[in-house]
């Protein structure tokens, strides 16, 4: 076991050094498999040779005949669909003129679009994008500071909501082995609960700070007349896509790769109507979904060589022994490996993490009992308990330096207006508010199960 545990650690120092050098992660996972396994063998080692390393192959090619992850590459161009059409646009512009009138209105708004973006992809720049960029080119930045720091979290609550997750719980789910319709089920009350914890701080801070979240100088608080005509038409339709999309997932009317075919073909429709779609825009939206689409596929790629190398060294095992002082008590193992993925939130992105730490994990999670798991269906449901845990603690990954994402997003949203620093200790109370959802969710499982409960009578 001790050997194991060098080899491990040799394998992960590897991958981190290689990251550090600026590898690309696909590279970084991949390589640093090849090197370990090349390495080991070199040394007279037994454990990882290249004809079981080779298996990685194998693996590869069940990536392309897997059914679930077909819908990938739908939940992707369907965001990409309503990002460069200018459907999300209009849409935050109405959302704008409904909230913005009322101090703190602008940020709960921006919490609405987000809802409504996250039902309907699962890309961060454009949940992250749209609604920032717009808030960012209509307001002074100091007044609008809290809001922009705002829209970071709200685009990360996108994943712990069974909305925007879609493309993070489809992974999930593959590598869970759990049904795609009961893990979207199942966040979103969770997802529901993170975006009503946000406007309750957005109140309160309203209330408490006038000044940090103001009301809009172009729609002051008077009778000022609403285009409501307008408002729907920019609404109802992408409303009527969500519940398209998500409604039949979860009536079991159809699967989530149905549907996310489904929605992609009804953001086109929207788009098309939108007027927002001609042939630089046609080109642009599947330039930018291929571009995604193939980094993905490339980390799935190097991810598979890296876990298969790490399994081959006793990465279950080990994990195993690790925890196996404390089996005894089951909140406490499941606490542990979720502090254990916050911390490498910091460093790795969701999609890392989801491919090397849940499978093993997972395993450890598949030993456990808990006293409610009867009731809600065994152990299945305490991995998808498990999993919507997960999900909400990678929420952080997206706000915490060096490798948040949202961060980045806004920032350029933002350029020079507002500093690193302002952003960081702004999305800072966003952060422990996702931290008190999955608290919620950790001491009251009833929030995960009582929607896939209730799909499955």
């Amino acid at each position: 076991m001790e050997w194991s545990g060098l080899w491990i650690g040799i394998l992960f120092g590897v991958f981190f050094l290689s990251l550090l050098l600026g590898i690309p992660v696909a590279w970084a996972l991949g390589g640093s498999a090849f090197l370990v396994t090349a390495f080991h063998q070199w040394s007279g080692g037994s454990v990882v040779e290249w004809s079981t390393f080779s298996l990685s192959v194998e693996r590869i090619y069940g990536l392309i005949e897997n059914d679930t992850l077909v819908a990938l590459p739908m939940f992707i161009l369907m965001g990409h669909v309503l990002d460069k059409s200018g459907v999300a646009g209009a849409m935050m512009e109405s959302i704008t003129q409904i909230f913005g009138r009322f101090r703190g209105g602008l940020a709960m708004g921006v919490v609405v679009i987000g809802v409504i973006l996250a039902a309907t992809t699962g890309i961060i720049g454009g949940i992250s994008g749209a609604p920032g960029n717009h808030v960012s080119a209509s307001h002074d930045p100091r007044r609008v500071q809290h809001v922009i720091d705002h829209r970071n979290n709200l685009q990360c609550r996108d994943i712990g909501h069974s909305d925007s997750p879609s493309i993070m719980l489809v992974v999930m789910a593959d590598r869970l082995q759990l049904p795609v319709a009961d893990l979207f089920s199942g966040s979103l009350v969770p997802g529901l609960l993170l975006a009503f914890l946000y406007i309750i701080y957005i109140s309160l801070l309203a209330r408490l700070l006038p000044t940090s979240a103001p009301s809009l100088s172009i729609l002051p608080v008077t009778n000022q007349h609403i285009p409501w005509r307008g408002m729907i038409r920019n609404l109802a339709p992408v409303l009527l896509l969500v519940i398209m999309v998500l409604g039949s997932i979860y009536a079991g009317w159809a699967t989530p790769t149905e549907a996310s075919g489904l929605g992609a073909l009804g953001a086109i429709l929207l788009g098309i109507l939108h007027q927002g779609v001609n042939m630089k825009v046609i080109r642009s939206i599947f330039h930018e979904s291929v571009h995604t689409l193939g980094f993905l596929f490339a980390i799935f790629i190097g991810a598979s060589c890296f876990s298969l190398c790490l399994r081959l060294l006793g990465g279950d095992d080990w994990v195993r022994s690790i925890l196996s002082g404390n089996m005894h008590n089951s909140y406490w193992v499941v606490a542990m490996m979720l502090i254990l993925i916050f911390v490498l939130g910091f460093f790795l992105d969701w999609i890392e993490i989801t491919l090397i730490v849940l499978p093993i994990v997972s395993q450890v999670v598949n030993d456990i009992t808990f006293p409610w798991a009867e009731t809600w269906g065994g152990d299945k449901a305490v991995l998808l308990w498990f999993a919507i845990l997960c999900a909400l603690v990678l929420q952080t990954s997206f706000l915490t330096p060096p490798v948040g994402f949202a961060l980045f997003y806004l920032k350029g949203a933002v350029a020079q207006r507002i500093s690193p620093r302002e952003l960081y200790l702004g999305v800072l109370p966003f952060v422990l508010i996702q931290l008190s959802a999955t608290l919620l969710v950790f001491f009251f499982p009833v929030l995960v199960h009582w929607l896939p409960s209730m799909r499955g009578r």
